[in-house]
């Protein structure tokens, strides 16, 4: 099944909305086996609009728009999808309800009833945040065009709470995916190891990587759900097994999501001592449901007055070796776990850019350390090519210390290195 993807918004043109919504339809679309041949951009205009639709018409069953369903002037999809459809807008009962539910005893203007109408035909998908609803229009020979918000917020429920289970349902297919997470292990590597996977059909196995990440997706499609995890299994098995203890995860969110359930498992706790990532880290752990059970306490000592008044690091430590060195991490993991009664503590210290970098201390240059009372680990984060910027360092440094915290809880062993 060919398909597209059409991203409308004049704010996605010029730059000030990044284009999200295009790589969550893009991944949905592979997880039902559809090949994605063509992705574009497209301004609030009309004429512009109706010639990107024109065309992607010509080559894919499927295309999926995102935003322009809202209630300004400049909201055009839907107008424009229903004239080059050559259907008529028709009111939507039930999305008219939604809508009116919505705004309560708010009046509600006329530029707002205008999302309850729909191309005549259309198959409507519910929004649960916002007023505007999706819908699916029917396209000349069995084709589709399916509608979807633009605020991602909106999009994302309905693009998988309704929109991939009613178009598997379509395909006649069950589609089963899972996805396999890992830190610390670059896509090229991971690729090698799996070479022989990702050249199958199905289940079919694609490496990703973001953020610093890289993740496996494998994608089954089968008659049914138990016909569908019978292809599944064996191959998440075999990617787990080859990538080793590199995974930390099985369709779970984050490194955090793992960290927090172990801790609460162990009848453990930590507390955090950073530097350069600013509370990161114990924003991150805090984002759990359940942190506040084993998450004692988060410092953040920026200042080296700081690292001494509330940690205890000596004044001739910082001063003889610096607050960027794996003696004052050392000391800051150490001193979080004695001074506040943790099972763990963990420290960070480094220098995130983009100035006061020296030869000696580049840019980038982060010092990760963990102490469980009788060891304490090390690992050292050092910048490798160009800089990333300021953000990435001190999201790369957090994951990190959470990567070092879930390899000692299980045993595993503790790069120094990173």
């Amino acid at each position: 099944m060919k398909a597209e993807i059409i991203a409308v918004g004049t704010e996605l043109l010029l730059g000030h909305t990044v284009n999200t919504d295009a790589a969550h339809v893009a991944r949905a679309l592979s997880g039902l086996g559809a090949d994605l041949h063509h992705a574009c951009v497209v301004g609030d205009n009309a004429a512009r609009l109706e010639e990107c639709l024109r065309a992607a018409l010509q080559r894919s069953a499927w295309v999926i728009t995102t935003g322009g369903l809202g209630p300004t002037n400049d909201d055009l999809t839907k107008e424009t999808v229903a004239r080059v459809l050559g259907l008529p807008l028709e009111e939507d009962a039930d999305s008219l309800r939604r809508l009116r539910e919505y705004f309560g005893d708010r009046p509600v203007g006329e530029n707002q009833y205008k999302q309850a109408w729909l191309p005549r035909g259309s198959r409507a998908f519910v929004n649960r945040v916002g007023t505007a609803p999706g819908c699916a229009a029917p396209a000349a020979g069995g084709g589709l065009v399916i509608m979807l918000p633009g605020p991602p917020s909106e999009l994302l429920p309905m693009l998988h709470d309704e929109v991939v289970p009613w178009l598997a349902q379509r395909t006649g297919a069950c589609i089963r995916s899972s996805m396999v997470r890992t830190f610390a292990l670059g896509e090229g590597d991971a690729e090698l190891r799996l070479r022989d996977l990702t050249a199958a059909a199905n289940p079919t196995v694609a490496t990703y990587a973001t953020d610093g990440e890289m993740f496996v997706r494998i994608t089954a499609k089968a008659a049914g759900p138990q016909e569908a995890e019978a292809l599944l299994a064996p191959v998440r098995e075999a990617v787990c097994r080859r990538l080793g203890d590199r995974v930390y995860g099985v369709d779970v969110d984050d490194l955090e999501s793992v960290v927090v359930p172990l801790l609460l498992q162990r009848g453990e706790t930590l507390t955090t001592a950073e530097s350069c990532t600013g509370g990161l880290l114990a924003k991150r752990i805090t984002d759990v449901a359940g942190a506040s059970a084993v998450f004692r306490q988060g410092l953040v000592t920026y200042a080296n007055e700081a690292k001494t008044c509330l940690l205890g690091v000596p004044e001739d430590l910082l001063a003889r070796v610096g607050a960027v060195s794996p003696e004052v991490a050392r000391c800051m993991a150490e001193q979080a776990l004695r001074r506040y009664g943790s099972t763990w503590g963990i420290g960070i210290s480094g220098i995130a850019g983009p100035g006061g970098g020296t030869d000696t201390k580049p840019v980038g240059l982060v010092h990760i350390a963990l102490s469980d009372g009788q060891r304490t680990w090390l690992r050292v984060m050092r910048p490798h090519g160009r800089y990333m910027g300021r953000a990435w360092t001190r999201q790369r440094a957090a994951s990190h210390a959470l990567d070092m915290l879930r390899r000692a809880m299980l045993g595993l062993p503790v790069e120094m290195e990173a």
